[in-house]
């Protein structure tokens, strides 16, 4: 039996690079590609310019990397005048580099996240960019196998369906991460990629803007998913991912189905777990089938049975057992190969769902929770490895490895081991609270 292979109005949907922050979203710009770009180019190897630098990156030192960056350019078999007209033309931007060191604070919670994201306004702009724009989304669908939906979805998260794509020019902003030395080899590698389209003539130098990071377009392509995936869909012999919605459209669906969209199937659904469950199965990294998870006593978010299908399925409980629970599929694997955030992926297919239809959340996640410094998580992780549970560096990054340690130490206290860090249990952990 097909699987959700469309979604219809009335669709059964009911249940980090760090880059620059889109207004109104807090998403950042650039991590939905970026973080593939590297795996997708195709350049001849190149040098990195300023890699063995430590000062700060002076004026000086910027006009003797773009020197160097033009004989590779030119080795590379970019043209003169293209090197000339874009590349010997970038400035260096020092406010790149503050943005590119800044480090959050703060972790963010999953309310906070998704509230932020995933709106009633921003559904309502969805379904109506829907109506607007559907018999090209059908022609992207039967082209690609994507779902309006999630292509709206994604549209929404990244540049608020294109109301923001950045402002600072790509050269600039590569050409400076490229000759600083902390990301040099990837961000050169966007760089040359960068004049790679502009050889093609898609796009003017002047009319490239995007993040600081360099993702541009609609959609927020680096150089490098740029060139793998975008497609000239309304025929006028440029990829023109910025003011053409049909190029933006069919690209983001011709990447969506490169990273292993599988068409049939959804992306998820909220569930409900029943009363004593072992949330040590929790995780992306634990798989079962449908039919086990359903063996468990898990259902559908409204108490239905889950559905007959023969599929694996992840749980998360990204809010804690007090917050929402998902079943997650293997496109919830390709979401996060465009942005590796489980809370990204959520949101994309949240989204999707209400934007076909879908109510939203029947459990939300709750207000309340902990908002933890950098030095707390820190502080966690290294409770956690004295009493032999976290075997990573401390790094203030609260992510699986951090969860899956807290869950293993909430187990061996008979407390619910749901992975998340509430008050009591950060007391518990000797964890200094604010």
């Amino acid at each position: 039996m097909s699987y959700l292979p469309k979604f219809t109005l009335f669709a059964c949907c009911v249940g980090l690079l760090s880059c620059a922050q889109t207004p109104g979203t807090g998403q950042s710009a650039a991590a939905s590609t970026a973080h593939t770009a590297a795996n997708n180019a195709g350049s001849a190897p190149l040098t990195t310019g300023t890699a063995t630098q430590q000062a700060p990156l002076s004026d000086a030192d910027f006009a003797a990397c773009i020197d160097r960056f033009s004989r590779d350019a030119i080795n590379a078999g970019i043209s003169e005048q293209v090197i000339r007209t874009s590349l010997q033309r970038a400035t260096l931007n020092r406010r790149v580099l503050e943005l590119d060191r800044q480090q959050p604070e703060f972790t963010t919670t999953f309310a906070d996240y998704f509230n932020r994201r995933v709106t009633a306004q921003r559904v309502a702009q969805g379904r109506a960019l829907w109506a607007a724009h559907r018999p090209l989304l059908d022609r992207i669908e039967q082209a690609y196998g994507i779902p309006a939906p999630y292509l709206l979805a994604f549209w929404g998260l990244e540049t608020n369906f294109g109301s923001y794509f950045g402002n600072i020019p790509v050269m600039d902003s590569l050409a400076t991460l490229a000759c600083d030395t902390r990301r040099s080899g990837f961000f050169t590698i966007e760089l040359m990629n960068a004049l790679r389209i502009v050889e093609q003539g898609d796009i003017a130098p002047k009319k490239m803007v995007g993040s600081w990071a360099g993702a541009m377009g609609n959609f927020q392509f680096m150089p490098s998913a740029y060139l793998k995936n975008a497609v000239d869909f309304d025929g006028d012999n440029k990829r023109d991912l910025w003011h053409s919605k049909p190029d933006a459209m069919a690209s983001a669906a011709h990447f969506l189905r490169n990273l292993g969209w599988v068409s049939a199937e959804r992306w998820g659904r909220e569930v409900k777990l029943p009363r004593n469950f072992p949330f040590l199965e929790a995780g992306l990294k634990n798989h079962k089938s449908i039919a086990e998870w359903r063996n468990l006593g898990v259902t559908r978010a409204d108490n239905t049975p889950l559905p007959p299908v023969d599929i694996q399925a992840s749980l998360l409980v990204p809010a804690g057992h007090e917050g929402p629970a998902f079943l997650v599929y293997e496109n919830f694997n390709v979401i996060m190969r465009w942005n590796r955030s489980e809370f990204y992926a959520l949101a994309v297919g949240q989204l999707a769902d209400q934007i076909a239809g879908g109510a939203p959340l029947v459990q939300a996640p709750p207000t309340d929770a902990p908002r933890l410094h950098r030095q707390q998580v820190i502080q966690l992780q290294e409770a956690l490895g004295q009493k032999g549970f976290y075997h990573e560096k401390a790094d203030g990054i609260f992510g699986p490895a951090t969860r899956r340690a807290l869950s293993e130490f909430q187990h061996q206290q008979g407390l619910i081991a749901d992975g998340f860090p509430s008050r009591t249990l950060l007391a518990m952990l000797g964890v200094l609270s604010d």
